[in-house]
């Protein structure tokens, strides 16, 4: 089983506000790099972005080391969180939702199609892949005519609990 590097970065201008995520994918000798943004969206919804996004890009079943500077994305996958909260129906208790599910769901399924181990870095602090991968994030944020993070913006009230007016 080939082996995959995937390094992951989001960012957001205000929280909530145009977002974007960076993603670079190492095998051997081959790189990709990947970024793409929304108009009005949330951080730690790009920073799962980038993960589903690079999980997406690999055409076969991959062992993939996926680092991310994101302790949120992490702990819940390394913990165990994101699995505890699919099986309580995406609750983390009576009558409080859980946040970003519908990007929660698609993550689990790709880590379920791959051995996928994650590992977290600190930001900012000259990893020079998450470096990049921020640069990705951020100049895509920056882009013109972002279209809309669509589960954002549908409902009053986000997947993230912030309210969307």
């Amino acid at each position: 089983m080939e082996t995959v590097k995937i390094y992951t970065d989001g960012a957001c201008r205000g929280n909530p506000g145009p977002g974007g995520y960076g993603v670079v994918l190492l095998s051997g000798e081959r790189r990709k790099e990947l970024s793409g943004g929304f108009r009005k969206t949330t951080n730690n919804r790009m920073e799962l972005l980038a993960c589903i996004e690079g999980l997406r890009s690999l055409k076969r079943t991959c062992a993939v080391e996926l680092t991310s500077d994101s302790s949120y994305v992490v702990n819940a996958i390394e913990k165990g969180w994101a699995k505890r909260w699919r099986s309580k129906g995406w609750k983390l208790s009576p009558g409080k939702p859980a946040k970003n599910s519908d990007l929660w769901k698609q993550l689990l399924d790709l880590c379920a199609e791959h051995t996928v181990s994650f590992r977290w870095v600190k930001g900012h602090a000259g990893h020079p892949e998450n470096e990049r991968c921020d640069v990705l994030a951020v100049e895509a944020a920056r882009l013109e005519n972002l279209p809309a993070d669509a589960a954002f913006e549908a409902d009053p009230v986000s997947p993230d609990g912030f309210l969307n007016f």
